[in-house]
């Protein structure tokens, strides 16, 4: 393999052992006790908690994103896999068992875009995406983690 594949891969692989970490530590500061909607709704009046959603969501976005649009990638053609669309490498990662869904991944990318977008305007549909984002976390985390496993059992880390 070239080394600048090596190199990008092993570079990959700290990011994302490093956001793994950040959003456990921030899925655990939001969640760790009972979440409500009654807080999603005080969330303008409560600076604090606003900046724990908020870094929960961009936490879990960038996550989703580094793991899914340039570590795949660049693991399946390390593999010497075909890349293509994004749904066509979540179903390649799937059947190499590094994930354990790619219809759960694109789930996990709408959910994501609703936690974004639908912010301000319904706090019931906020509330909503963040308690099926907390509920996706170990999924995400443990997708990263595979393809990062992956990467060390072939020496490229």
């Amino acid at each position: 393999m070239e080394t600048k594949t090596t190199q990008r891969l092993q570079f990959l692989t700290r990011v994302v052992r490093k956001e793994c970490r950040h959003l456990a530590t921030t899925d655990l500061r939001l969640f760790g006790g009972v979440f409500t909607l009654a807080q999603v709704i005080q969330l303008e009046a409560d600076p604090e908690l606003a900046e724990r959603v908020e870094a929960f969501v961009g936490r879990f976005g960038r996550l989703q994103d580094t793991v899914g649009d340039k570590l795949l990638p660049l693991l399946l053609a390390a593999l010497g896999e075909k890349t293509a669309s994004a749904i066509d490498n979540l179903d390649r990662a799937e059947r190499l068992g590094l994930l354990n869904s790619a219809d759960e991944w694109m789930t996990m990318r709408n959910l994501r875009n609703q936690m974004v977008h639908e912010y301000v305007e319904d706090p019931l549909v906020l509330n909503s995406a963040l308690q099926t984002g907390h509920a996706f976390v170990t999924t995400l985390i443990s997708a990263a983690t595979n393809m990062v496993t992956e990467i060390e059992r072939r020496g490229w880390a």
